[in-house]
């Protein structure tokens, strides 16, 4: 085991951000590391906020995990973007390196991938994306680093939709774009990635002919399960929730902050128990 020889710090930045249970998972790991002295909060914080924040931060401080609203002014924060941030237009990390500076990231992307390899989606499965938000830009670049040949993607507002064609083209998927009223054709797709706000998708629950062998992710987790993602459960779809997700993303934050392996068991049992407290949904991994 090791442990830090001085304190160190790291937080996650949105607004709101007093429901986030990334210091629980976080905390968890530093724990079981052997991290003494190591630290992870929740700072309220809103785009016109966080340059500043950033800029005032110190030496103790090693990473910074970003949620909404934040994701994608953050672009403009740091001194490095990485490749998956800047091909999606949006980022959830910032890492504070050794030479004092800090580098834009996005595990979002990556923790994504490995929910739905491990939820069984094969390379070469065709998607469908319910919304056009920011969730929907890591979705699309999931789908590309999983093979995918094409991805619909559907959305109230078509001007959302083609805001996310360069994002597509950057990570080399053809996108096509849909209309709500047509999501449930849509939804029979191999692998269907809902991105939208709680209850925007209630009402698709009972009219979907769901494929058996289907992969199901909502990226939502509170209130579980959502009507939408119980519908294809009850239809034998393999069903992922955004807890599976907070821990995958997280889990690479780790790693990027403290340069250590993340011990993935006790932040996943962590997160289980944080969830549980709440009714939320048991998360994977482990």
């Amino acid at each position: 085991m090791l442990t830090a020889p001085v304190d160190r710090r790291a937080a996650v930045l949105g607004k709101p951000v007093d429901h986030s249970l990334s210091p629980v998972i976080h905390n968890a790991g530093y724990a079981a590391a052997g991290l003494a002295g190591w630290s992870y909060t929740a700072i309220e914080c809103v785009e016109a906020e966080l340059a500043g924040r950033v800029a005032a931060l110190g030496p103790e401080w090693v990473g910074l995990s970003l949620t909404m609203p934040l994701k994608e002014v953050a672009l403009a924060v740091g001194d490095e973007v990485s490749a998956t941030a800047a091909a999606v237009g949006a980022a959830n990390t910032l890492v504070h390196r050794a030479d004092g500076t800090w580098l834009v990231d996005n595990t979002d992307v990556p923790g994504m991938v490995s929910v739905l390899s491990v939820a069984g989606v094969e390379p070469g499965r065709h998607v469908t994306v319910l919304g056009a938000g920011g969730t929907a830009r890591a979705a699309l670049a999931a789908a590309g680093a999983l093979g995918a040949p094409g991805v619909t993607v559907v959305a109230r507002r078509r001007p959302a939709v083609e805001a996310l064609r360069p994002v597509a083209e950057a990570v080399g998927v053809d996108l096509t774009a849909a209309p709500w009223a047509d999501a449930p054709a849509h939804l029979r797709a191999p692998v269907v990635i809902s991105t939208v706000p709680k209850g925007v998708a209630d009402p698709l629950a009972g009219g979907v002919s769901w494929s058996p062998r289907a992969v199901f992710f909502d990226a939502l987790y509170d209130p579980w399960p959502t009507p939408l993602a119980a519908a294809a459960r009850a239809a034998g779809c393999r069903v992922v929730s955004g807890l599976d997700l907070l821990l995958a993303q997280a889990l690479g934050q780790f790693e990027a902050f403290t340069g250590l392996p993340a011990p993935a068991g006790a932040m996943a049992a962590a997160l289980r128990d944080a969830a549980a407290a709440r009714g939320g949904p048991p998360a994977a991994g482990g």
